[in-house]
This record gives C-alpha cells, sequence and structure tokens, in this order.
C-alpha cells in the first residue's frame, strides 16, 4: 500500500499526480472526502469496483455514487431538469449526495438495478477536489464503512493497519472528519430526504 501524507488544506501537487497516476491504472484509493474518508475508483474499471464490493462486502442493490469536480460534470452523468439544477447549483459544492436517475454514461452496473439511479456530490475538501482535478474525471466512491460496522473509519491508523493488504493507496489527512453526508433523492416528483447528515435538509423537507 502506497501511504501519502497530504496537506489538509493544501495539498502537495506531486502526492495528488502520483495518486491520480495510480487510480487510472486501476488502483483502489482510500482518501478524505467532505465528511469522512471514504473508498473509490476509477470509474469505468470493472475489477476495482469489484474490489470495493469485496472489502465493504456491497449488496447487489448497493447505492453507488460518483464524485464529481462541479456541475457540469453532473449532467453528463445524471438527468437534470431546470428544478433539479437550481437545486444543485445551491447546494454543490457542499456536505450532500443527491440520488439521481442515471445516464447512458453510467455503466448499468454501478446504478441501482431497478430505479436506475445513481448517487452524484460535489466536494468542498481541498484535497478531494484536487484529486479529481489531477484525474480529469468523476471518480466512483463510497463511505469507508466496512462489513458488521455501522460507521465509517475515521483513524489513518487503524485504516492503515486493516486495510494495508486491501487497497493500494492511502491519502492520509490525519484525523478530524466529521460525519456523514445528507442524502437527498431527487430522482422522483419530490425531494425525500434519505439521510439527515451535515448538509441543512430544511429545503428538501
Amino acid at each position: 500500500m502506497l501511504h501519502l501524507y497530504v496537506h489538509p488544506e493544501n495539498p502537495q501537487d506531486r502526492l495528488i499526480q502520483q495518486a491520480a497516476a495510480r487510480i487510472r491504472a486501476g488502483d483502489v484509493i482510500v482518501y478524505p472526502a467532505d465528511s469522512t474518508y471514504a473508498i473509490g475508483c476509477q470509474l469505468g474499471n470493472k475489477d476495482a469496483v469489484e474490489r470495493i464490493t469485496r472489502i465493504r462486502r456491497l449488496p447487489d442493490q448497493h447505492q453507488y455514487t460518483l464524485i464529481c469536480r462541479d456541475l457540469s460534470e453532473i449532467s453528463t452523468y445524471a438527468k437534470v431538469d431546470n428544478a433539479t439544477y437550481r437545486l444543485l447549483k445551491n447546494h454543490t459544492p457542499g456536505l450532500y449526495t443527491f440520488i439521481l436517475t442515471g445516464t447512458s454514461e453510467v455503466p448499468k452496473r454501478l446504478m441501482h438495478p431497478k430505479r436506475k439511479t445513481i448517487g452524484i456530490r460535489v466536494p468542498t475538501n481541498p484535497v478531494c477536489q484536487a484529486l479529481l482535478e489531477a484525474l480529469g474525471e468523476p471518480m466512483l466512491t463510497t463511505t469507508l464503512t466496512l462489513p458488521d460496522e455501522t460507521t465509517p473509519l475515521d483513524d489513518p491508523f487503524e485504516i492503515a493497519d486493516r486495510l494495508e493488504k486491501l487497497i493500494d493507496v492511502f491519502i492520509d489527512v490525519g484525523m478530524g472528519t466529521l460525519g456523514e453526508t445528507s442524502v437527498i433523492d431527487l430522482s422522483g416528483d419530490e425531494a425525500v430526504v434519505v439521510r439527515e447528515g451535515l448538509g441543512d435538509v430544511s429545503e428538501f423537507v
């Protein structure tokens, strides 16, 4: 496992470029999202996605998420009407994961098998944003919660110890994660709050 110690506010470009190159090569990475550490890989890499599925023992119905650089990138991978666009514009980047109907750009295996939805989020975290910029495309991601556990891993020492043989790259920014994002389902006629987390959900209720 490549263990990269990255500054949480001013990420070192050399280390970020190194991590992005490893993602493009098919590696599985643990990195800081806005709220907690997350595990991710290149969107189109089937083998890497399957490794994440095994690490987390995810069910077939798992709602995967794409982490995107900005609002314009979202519209490539999700169907967004005018009203939804306004909501997204007001809440991105931010502490939200939005569930939207996926487009044909999203591999079918990553969408919810019945609803054809995909999670989408735009982070505020400077390390995560730098990584996405270096990668030049969205990354498939899911919270770093291990099987039979209810809270995500947030201790770098524990992450390194438990996942050393399971992942390829760990971007370590130290402790200080906050909690989970709010999850808002915008795939239907009305917004539905699936999980109330760090993002203010009052506008969606």
